[in-house]
């Protein structure tokens, strides 16, 4: 294997990676997530003032 392949399979294998982390996160259910999309984007708890 010459080393152009190399580098193509570690550039290959790290975007899989890439997709794989982003589709767990994606789907992993986390309590009291905002948007859903798993950015963090959800209020702290008590910083929601009840009327």
């Amino acid at each position: 294997m010459d080393s152009q392949s190399i580098i193509v399979l570690v550039l290959f294998a790290a975007a899989v990676g890439f997709m794989g982390w982003r589709l767990y996160k994606a789907l992993s259910i986390e309590q009291g997530s905002g948007c859903g999309k798993g950015c963090g984007c959800s209020p702290q708890k008590g910083s929601i003032k009840k009327a």
